[in-house]
């Protein structure tokens, strides 16, 4: 079953990656403090994520800001190695952080994984966007399989 809005956030070890490389943390730490504004790609330097998703949020990240967003962080079923080097390429440092679900753990865990292996991809997480308050998601934007509407910053901006 999926999360939905009024959900506690499930706790899960995730990777972040920083500047000083592969962090250790959970779920419950990154994103259960203030108001969190989390978007999920099916993966780093794919063609949407990377022309539209994650630049959208980088541009956007100021009003999010202003809205009452304390932390942006991007989720993906990536390596630390690989959304290090995507969030350096996309210009995303100080702005995004970027969460590492390697194993596809908390996509799991959050019941929003989508099956890639006809693209040799394996399973993945599936686009989305949520804002999460003290741990409680109060606002859940899941895409269908394919498009790229409901999860774009501008979407969540109208949210706020």
């Amino acid at each position: 079953m999926a999360i939905s809005t009024g959900d506690k956030i499930p706790n899960v070890t995730v990777m972040l990656a920083t500047p000083d490389g592969p962090q250790k943390a959970e779920t419950a730490e990154v994103l259960g403090k203030g108001k969190v504004a989390l978007f999920s790609v099916p993966g780093a330097f794919t063609p949407t994520c990377s022309a539209k998703h994650l630049p959208g949020f980088i541009e956007k990240a100021d009003e999010l800001k202003k809205k009452g967003v304390e932390k942006i962080v991007c989720m993906a079923v990536n390596d630390a190695f690989v959304m290090k080097a995507w969030a350096e390429s996309q210009g995303a440092a100080g702005k995004i952080e970027m969460l590492c679900d390697g194993n596809g753990e908390f996509a799991r865990a959050l019941g929003l994984t989508m099956d890639g292996t006809g693209f040799g991809m394996g399973e993945r997480s599936q686009r989305f966007s949520a804002i999460i308050d003290n741990g409680v998601v109060t606002v859940l934007n899941v895409e269908e399989p394919g498009a790229f509407k409901v999860s774009s910053a501008e979407h969540l901006l109208t949210q706020l």
